[in-house]
């Protein structure tokens, strides 16, 4: 695992991303979104999107798949810039999300964690969906100006089959 600049200099170094960059300079990052398999090291991705006002248009470069660009299908309806001078480790995250795992004394190993960077109510945010054993997922939020976790929720997959079940 890297930091979140890493990878960004990885992106802009491509020639992919600067023959984008070049045609479409009103261009800007609104979201990230970055896979870490902690049982397949195999299985990482990192993808970074971006948003050409002049073409209404959000375009996602995959880092695993040669920086190759793809046009996004639905546009919300408020999009929202991040900064692209972030500066943040996922070994750090990881070891904020083990701290409160074991606050809660959740006895679980995390498989595989999804973590999107966005832009929410002005403030850059990580939004995580932690898979771990028994079948259940930990849903985070972390500030990311603050450095820390503020939301944190543990979901069993049982409980998700029961709230599908109370909608129908």
């Amino acid at each position: 695992m890297m930091n979140f600049q890493f990878y960004l200099e990885k992106l802009s170094d491509s020639e992919n991303f600067k023959k984008f960059i070049k045609e479409n300079k009103d261009a800007g990052l609104v979201s990230c979104f970055f896979s870490i398999d902690k049982e397949q090291d195999m299985d990482n991705k990192q993808h970074f999107d971006y948003f050409v006002p002049s073409m209404n248009k959000i375009f996602s470069f995959k880092l695993e798949d040669n920086y190759n660009k793809i046009e996004m299908e639905n546009i919300p309806h408020e999009i929202s810039r991040i900064s692209e001078n972030l500066n943040f480790d996922f070994n750090e995250i990881e070891k904020q999300v083990i701290k409160k795992i074991k606050q809660e004394n959740i006895n679980s190993k995390i498989q595989k964690m999804l973590f999107s960077v966005q832009n929410v109510e002005n403030k850059n945010m990580i939004i995580g969906t932690i898979f771990i054993d028994g079948l259940s997922i930990i849903q985070v939020k972390l500030d990311l100006k603050e450095m820390k976790i503020i939301e944190f929720e543990k979901k069993s997959f049982f409980d998700m089959i029961k709230i599908i079940k109370k909608k129908k």
